[in-house]
């Protein structure tokens, strides 16, 4: 148990630093770690969390983005090229960072594509499923997951979407000793009469702090209370309020969706210019009814609508709406009296 993703991700991305130095000077025992260091390279989508970039400024590597297709995720073909033209201008790739349900779209990278590609190359590759990840206890969900097998490391954070109070990021990894052997010092005042032995884990060597809080106790306490069946009915609840949104949204026809809808995440605009919708953000905000993030896909602003608090019901999401459109018929109507009726209806 990591305390976010970001930890999760930067874990996974020393430990296949790590890896990557070991491989190249099995194989060529007199080039130096140093120069190892500077050819190496990581991989994200050009939608993946900034954590991810972050990870990259903290490991001391370059970290290059993916292009993402036209549903925003990451196919196979598009990461193989890049792949390629960078191992013949010399540099080593270690570290791909695949998303399962992105921050601004949810949407998912190819892994059926990518992870052959990452074990053939000995890429490591690391799922990031921060919010996605609560989704996969539903057995309707789970083909979203097809390719994990493919994963050297996977992390979702049930704080965001499994009732569990922040902060707690499960983390799991293939093999312990690529991620043990890069964080593991034993000095005198830390060793245990248990530690060779392997009756103990000694999880200082699985994070960045050697202490760790009892975030596993909370967990316990909320699968306790909900149960599996509890816990699918969140998640199958609030995707069900997400699509009733998205339904609202497609009845109106100043309004359109930016993004495919598969979880509890609805992408939506007004038609018409980023200033528009930059606008409307602006008086939502202001109203302080309702709190949407915004992010931008092909270049256009969009407003992002999140099912997530555990008391949502119907009745806010029909809430939410009538104030949206309310303040959007607002703005619209000012806007055209501005332009001297000239704005399309």
């Amino acid at each position: 148990l990591q305390g976010t993703a970001c930890e999760a991700t930067l874990m996974a991305l020393l430990a296949a630093r790590c890896r990557a130095v070991r491989l190249v000077q099995a194989t060529d025992p007199e080039r130096s770690e140093a120069d190892i260091m500077s050819k190496l390279v990581a991989y994200a989508s050009d939608q993946s969390h900034s954590s991810v970039e972050r990870a990259g400024l903290i490991g001391g590597v370059q970290m290059k983005k993916v292009a993402s297709d036209d549903s925003y995720a990451v196919q196979g073909e598009t990461f193989r090229k890049l792949l390629d033209d960078d191992k013949k201008a010399g540099l080593i790739p270690f570290f791909f960072c695949a998303t399962l349900g992105t921050t601004p779209s949810c949407a998912f990278d190819r892994l059926m594509e990518l992870g052959p590609i990452c074990n053939e190359e000995q890429v490591w590759m690391h799922i990031d499923a921060a919010y996605a990840g609560s989704a996969f206890i539903c057995p309707e969900f789970r083909p979203l997951l097809d390719g994990v097998e493919f994963a050297d490391s996977f992390n979702f954070n049930p704080h965001k979407w499994l009732l569990v109070n922040f902060d707690c990021s499960t983390m799991w990894v293939k093999k312990r000793s690529d991620i043990i052997g890069a964080f593991k010092l034993d000095p005198l005042y830390l060793r245990h009469e248990n530690q060779e032995s392997g009756l103990v884990t000694d999880y200082r060597h699985w994070q960045i702090p050697l202490g760790r809080r009892f975030r596993s106790l909370k967990m316990w306490f909320v699968f306790r209370l909900y149960g599996l069946s509890g816990l699918q009915a969140h998640i199958r609840k609030q995707v069900g309020l997400a699509r009733e949104f998205e339904g609202l949204v497609r009845a109106d026809r100043r309004f359109e969706i930016s993004a495919d809808v598969v979880l509890g995440l609805v992408c939506f605009r007004l038609k018409g210019s980023n200033e528009l919708n930059e606008q409307l953000l602006k008086q939502i905000t202001h109203a302080r009814r309702i709190h949407l993030v915004p992010c931008r896909l092909s270049g256009r602003f969009v407003l992002r609508f999140a099912v997530c608090a555990r008391t949502t019901e119907s009745c806010h999401i029909q809430e939410a709406w009538r104030h949206i459109t309310q303040l959007a018929s607002q703005l619209l109507q000012e806007l055209g009296g501005q332009l001297g009726g000239q704005l399309p209806h």
